[in-house]
C-alpha cells in the first residue's frame, strides 16, 4: 500500500457566517429541508501510538482526508493540529456524502505539522496513512487499522480509528454559546488560558468528543456581538482565550445527532482545561448535563453549572467550585430528511402502470415492444425490474399494485384505462417484483391491445388512495407511480389536471418512455424546465414528475436507469412532509460503538 506525501493546498479560509439570531426553536421551511436529502456520514478520527518525529517535543499530528475520483486522489478536508500528542482524538468531524451504489475510496494521511510551513508540505513528517471505503466504515461503524508508511512499511505500532455515524437532517442542529466566570487560575505567572470540551456519553459508557472550542493563540474574543459563526465543517482546534478567567467562547453549531444521538436525556460531560502549548493541558473542572437541561436557556433565561474538580472537593473543606460555566444562547434548527422519514417507519408503496395500446405491436411478433423473449427481457420488463427492485426495499409487505391501460379486457373486452393485470378488481397487488412480472406475462395472451393512451385515470386512482393516507396526518405511507408507455399520452389536458391535484398528496410519478417514439411533448410533464400547470393555469404545488426515455439507458446497467428516475424522489418526499409539517413518526437515534477517551 504505497503512500506519498506531496504538496497539498493550504486550508481555505472559512466563509463568513450569519450572526446568531434570537433564542428558541426554528422549524426550517421546505427549501431548507430539501438541503438534507442527501445521505451523509460523519467520520470521527483518532490515532494511537503515533511515531515521534520531533526531537524536543512529541509530534503535532494532523489528519488529511482524501477521496479517489477517476483514479486521482484529491484532498477534501483536514483536521486541526493537536500539539505534542501521540494519541490524538481529533475534534474535527469529516462529513462525506454516502452513495450505497458506489465504491467510494478514502485515504487518511497523518502528518506531523510544523506550523510555519502548513500541513501536507515537504517540510512535514509523514506519520502514516490508511485506505478504506466509505461502505466499509459505515458497515462496521468503527474501523481500526494500522498506519502504513511509503512502500507498505508499517508505521511502528501506529493505528488509526475511524468511527462513522449516518446523519440526516431529522434532528437538525443546535447553535450554542458558552462563557465561564471566575475559573481557577492554573498558571504561576499569568492567568489560565481556558478552553471547553463537550463529550457525549454513549450507552456503553464510553465518551465521544462532540466539540472542542477553537484555538486562537494570542488573541481575545470581542466583548460584544454579533460574532461570525464557524461552519460545521471547519477544523475544530482548541480556542484559547488568553489570560482570562472569565472567557466568552465563540458560538458554535453541532448536529443534534452528534451532540446527544437525538436523545434529549442522554448525559453529556463538559470539561474545562487550561491550555498548554506542549499538549499537557491542566484540568480545571467538569460538569454533567443533558440537552434537555440546556434547552432551559430560552428567552432571557440562562443556564449555568458549577465547574467542579473532584480532587479539590475531597481535599478542600470549604470548596465550592472551580468556576461557573454559563450557557448564554441556544437555538435549535429542526430539519428532517428522507432517511428520517424512512427510518421513522414511512413505507413506500409502489404501483406500476403498463401501456397496452396497439402501437406497441402484436405481442406474438418479435418486433413488438411486448414480445416475451425467453432469453432477453423486453424494455417494459427491464424498466419495471430496475425501478421496482429499488422501491421494494422500502415496502415491508413487498406487495405492489400492477395496473394496465389502453387494452380491451375480458370478459366483455371493453377498453379499460385502469385495470388490474392480475384481473382481480378487489386486490390489484402482486407478491414482489417477480409477482408483477408473472402477472404481466400471463395477462398478455388474455387482452387485446387497443387505445388510446390515457393515463389520467390511473393517476387519479392512485391519488385517491394517497388522499386517504393524507387524512391520517402522519408520515406513514408515500406513493410512487411508475408509468411505462410507448408514446405521448392522448389525454394531455386531463393528465396535467390530475398531476396538479396529485402534487398536493404524498405521491410521486415516474414516466419511462419505451421504444423509439418522439417523446418531445412528454417533457412538458417534467417540471424541470418550467412549472407544470393545469389547463386552467393552476401550478403544481411540487414538482412530482420525472420523465426519461428508456432508449437513453438501453446500453447502460439497470442501476443507471433506477438511479436517474429515482433521483428526485427523496427530495419530493421531504418537500411534501415539510409542506404538511408532518415530522417522522419515530425519529431514529443511533449510537455508534465508541471507546474513545479524553485526550491526555
Amino acid at each position: 500500500m504505497p503512500f506519498s506525501h506531496g504538496a497539498a493546498c493550504p486550508p481555505s479560509c472559512p466563509a463568513p457566517q450569519r450572526p446568531m439570531g434570537t433564542m428558541g426553536e426554528v422549524h426550517e421551511p421546505s427549501p431548507q429541508a430539501s438541503l438534507a436529502v442527501l445521505s451523509k456520514v460523519e467520520l470521527r478520527v483518532s490515532c494511537k501510538h503515533l511515531l515521534d518525529r520531533d526531537t524536543l517535543n512529541k509530534s503535532d499530528p494532523c489528519v488529511l482526508l482524501l477521496m479517489q475520483s477517476q483514479g486521482q486522489w484529491t484532498e477534501v478536508d483536514r483536521s486541526e493540529v493537536i500539539k505534542s500528542n501521540l494519541n490524538p482524538v481529533f475534534a474535527k468531524i469529516f462529513t462525506v456524502d454516502y452513495y450505497f451504489e458506489e465504491v467510494q475510496k478514502l485515504r487518511f494521511e497523518v502528518y506531523d505539522s510544523h506550523g510555519h510551513a502548513g500541513v501536507g508540505t515537504h517540510d512535514d513528517d509523514f506519520l502514516g496513512g490508511m485506505e478504506c471505503t466509505v461502505g466499509q466504515i459505515v458497515a462496521q461503524k468503527r474501523v481500526t487499522k494500522p498506519l502504513f508508511l511509503k512502500y507498505g512499511k508499517f508505521a511502528g505500532k501506529s493505528t488509526i480509528t475511524v468511527i462513522s455515524e449516518e446523519i440526516s437532517g431529522n434532528n437538525g442542529y443546535v447553535e450554542l454559546a458558552f462563557r465561564a466566570k471566575k475559573l481557577d487560575d492554573k498558571d504561576l505567572f499569568s492567568k489560565s488560558d481556558p478552553f471547553l470540551e463537550i463529550y457525549r456519553i454513549d450507552d456503553d459508557r464510553s465518551e465521544q468528543l462532540v466539540y472542542r472550542t477553537e484555538v486562537r493563540l494570542g488573541s481575545t474574543r470581542p466583548t460584544a456581538g454579533p460574532w461570525p459563526l464557524p461552519s460545521p465543517t471547519e477544523p475544530l482546534a482548541p480556542q484559547v482565550v488568553k489570560n482570562n478567567l472569565s472567557p466568552i467562547w465563540e458560538p458554535f453549531k453541532v448536529s443534534l445527532n452528534s451532540l446527544c444521538s437525538c436523545e434529549e436525556k442522554r448525559k453529556l460531560r463538559c470539561v474545562v482545561w487550561d491550555y498548554d502549548s506542549r499538549g499537557k493541558h491542566d484540568f480545571i473542572g467538569e460538569f454533567f448535563t443533558t440537552f434537555e437541561e440546556m434547552q432551559k436557556a430560552m428567552g432571557e433565561n440562562k443556564v449555568q453549572w458549577d465547574c467542579m474538580n473532584p480532587k479539590y472537593k475531597i481535599k478542600k473543606r470549604n470548596y465550592k467550585n472551580s468556576g461557573v460555566v454559563v450557557l448564554l444562547d441556544l437555538k435549535i434548527h429542526r430539519v428532517y430528511s428522507f432517511l428520517d422519514y424512512i427510518m421513522g417507519g414511512c413505507q413506500i408503496h409502489f404501483t406500476v402502470a403498463i401501456d397496452f395500446t396497439a402501437s406497441n405491436g402484436d405481442p406474438r411478433n418479435s418486433c413488438s415492444l411486448h414480445y416475451i423473449n425467453p432469453y432477453q427481457p423486453n424494455e417494459y420488463l427491464k424498466a419495471l425490474v430496475a425501478v421496482g427492485e429499488i422501491c421494494q426495499d422500502y415496502d415491508s409487505d413487498k406487495k405492489f399494485s400492477a395496473l394496465g391501460f389502453g387494452a380491451r379486457i375480458p370478459p366483455k373486452y371493453e377498453v379499460s384505462h385502469d385495470f388490474a393485470i392480475n384481473f382481480n378488481p378487489d386486490n390489484d397487488e402482486c407478491e414482489g417484483i417477480q409477482g408483477v412480472v408473472e402477472s404481466y406475462q400471463s395477462c398478455l395472451p388474455k387482452i387485446q391491445l387497443y387505445g388510446p393512451t390515457n393515463v389520467a385515470p390511473i393517476i387519479s386512482k392512485v391519488a385517491r388512495v394517497a388522499a386517504n393516507e393524507e387524512r391520517t396526518k402522519e408520515a406513514s405511507q408515500y406513493f410512487i407511480l411508475l408509468i411505462l408507455t410507448d408514446g405521448v399520452v392522448t389525454d394531455m389536458a386531463d393528465t396535467r389536471e390530475a398531476i396538479v391535484r396529485a402534487s398536493y398528496l404524498p405521491m410521486s410519478i415516474i414516466i419511462v418512455g419505451v421504444g423509439n417514439a418522439d417523446f418531445t411533448d412528454m417533457q412538458i410533464l417534467d417540471g424541470d424546465d418550467g412549472i407544470l400547470r393545469s389547463p386552467k393555469g393552476e401550478p403544481v404545488l411540487r414538482d412530482i414528475v420525472q420523465f426519461v426515455p428508456f432508449r437513453e439507458f438501453k446500453n447502460a446497467s439497470p442501476t443507471a436507469l433506477a438511479k436517474c428516475v429515482l433521483a428526485e424522489v427523496p427530495k419530493q418526499v421531504v418537500e411534501y412532509y415539510s409542506y404538511k409539517a408532518f415530522p417522522p413518526r419515530c425519529p431514529r437515534s443511533e449510537t455508534p460503538d465508541s471507546n474513545l477517551s479524553s485526550p491526555q
